[in-house]
C-alpha cells in the first residue's frame, strides 16, 4: 500500500486533521496515510511544522499539555523532527531573501518557510505530503496529497 520512498516529509495539515478534525470527510484517507508512514518508518516533519501545530492547538491546551505535545509528538506519529527537535536551539537560518523569493512565487509565509527548511535541511527527502500539495509544487521534490501517495 502506498508509494515506497526513502524519506517522506509530512506537512502540518495532516497532523492537525488527525488531532482536531477526526470527523472530516477525508479523515479515513488521512488515517490510512498516517498508518502507512508508521508501518514504513521513514517519515519526518520539520521543526517549523511542529511549531505550527503547537501554535494552532495552543488555544485549547494548557502550557503543560503544549510542552507534552511538543516532546511526545515524534513518538506519537513515528516521525523524526528535522533539522532539530529542541526548545533550546535557534531556528534554522534560511535567509530572508530565500523566503521572499518563494513568497514572490505565490507562497504564503508559512508555506515558504516550510518549503525552504525542507529544501535546505532535508535534502534527502523523496516526497512532501500535504493536503495542500499544490502549494508546494515548486519544491525540488514531488508534492502529493495523502490520497495520491496511497495510490
Amino acid at each position: 500500500m502506498g508509494q515506497k520512498t526513502d524519506l517522506i516529509v509530512v506537512d502540518t495539515d495532516i497532523f492537525i486533521r488527525d488531532l482536531r478534525y477526526s470527523r472530516d470527510r477525508e479523515s479515513t484517507i488521512n488515517r490510512r496515510f498516517l498508518d502507512a508512514i508508521r508501518t514504513q518508518g521513514n517519515a519526518a516533519t520539520t521543526i517549523v511544522n511542529l511549531l505550527e501545530i503547537c501554535g494552532i492547538l495552543s488555544f485549547n491546551l494548557s502550557s503543560v499539555q503544549l510542552k507534552e505535545l511538543f516532546f511526545y509528538f515524534p513518538r506519537r506519529y513515528h516521525v523524526d523532527v528535522l533539522p532539530l527537535h529542541s526548545l533550546e536551539e535557534p531556528l534554522p537560518d534560511i535567509g530572508i531573501g530565500n523566503l521572499f523569493e518563494r513568497i514572490g512565487k505565490k507562497l504564503s509565509f508559512g508555506d515558504a518557510l516550510i518549503a525552504a527548511v525542507v529544501e535546505k535541511f532535508i535534502p534527502g527527502a523523496d516526497v512532501f505530503v500535504s493536503w495542500n500539495a499544490k502549494h508546494f509544487q515548486q519544491m525540488h521534490i514531488p508534492s502529493l496529497t495523502p490520497a495520491q501517495f496511497l495510490k
